[in-house]
């Protein structure tokens, strides 16, 4: 079995909002071709089948049988724009094609009470703060928790970058397909945006 490895949840780690850099962070050690569907409104052109969630659990035993990048989806019960992004995003036909072929796809409330064991590492519910918050949660979005953050793993269970923020489909379109298919390693963000995604994309 691989290595597993997480984000030391004590540790202050300054958050890059410009997509041109990338954070590096590698968790410590004891841790799709795309439908042919336009972007005009969030509402239209839902998936009959939605993504396929797992938990973070199952993606990570997925992932040392069959490596694939997991996208997380950390959020809460009363975040509003969550549940937009439940709603609009996440329902769209073109993300859901492209992120059950590319992504093992999380859903982690950042408040649920029950531990979580991954690689032998656990990681439990901290009640502090008015609601209380999960280790987990604040490790993935580095100790900076903020709903919804997306967060992408490579398929070594490895971070590449959590993005704090509602997105609406096509942008998050552009932000999957960025890293689904490692553009994230050859160019900046607003480059791929401007340039590549429309030539891989046209019309949308």
């Amino acid at each position: 079995m691989r290595k597993l490895f997480f984000i030391d949840i004590c540790s202050t780690i300054e958050m890059k909002n410009n997509m041109k850099k990338y954070i590096s962070i590698f968790f410590l050690s004891c841790l799709t071709i795309v439908g042919l569907t336009g972007f005009k409104s969030d509402s239209s052109a839902h998936a009959v089948d939605g993504i396929q969630w797992l938990t973070v659990e199952q993606a990570y035993a997925k992932t040392q049988k069959e490596p694939r990048k997991v996208l997380i989806d950390v959020y809460t019960d009363w975040c509003g724009w969550c549940k937009v992004m439940d709603k609009e995003t996440f329902k769209n036909k073109a993300v859901v094609d492209y992120v059950n072929k590319k992504f093992y796809a999380v859903k982690l409330d950042a408040e649920q009470k029950e531990a979580i064991t991954l690689g032998g590492k656990k990681f439990e519910f901290l009640a502090q703060g008015g609601k209380g918050i999960h280790q987990l949660a604040l490790a993935l979005t580095n100790n900076q928790p903020s709903f919804p953050t997306t967060v992408f793993l490579d398929d070594k269970f490895q971070m590449i970058q959590p993005l704090p923020g509602y997105m609406k489909a096509k942008e998050f379109h552009e932000v999957i397909t960025f890293f689904g298919d490692n553009y994230h390693k050859k160019e900046a963000f607003e480059t791929y945006k401007a340039k590549t995604y429309r030539e891989l994309y046209p019309g949308k």
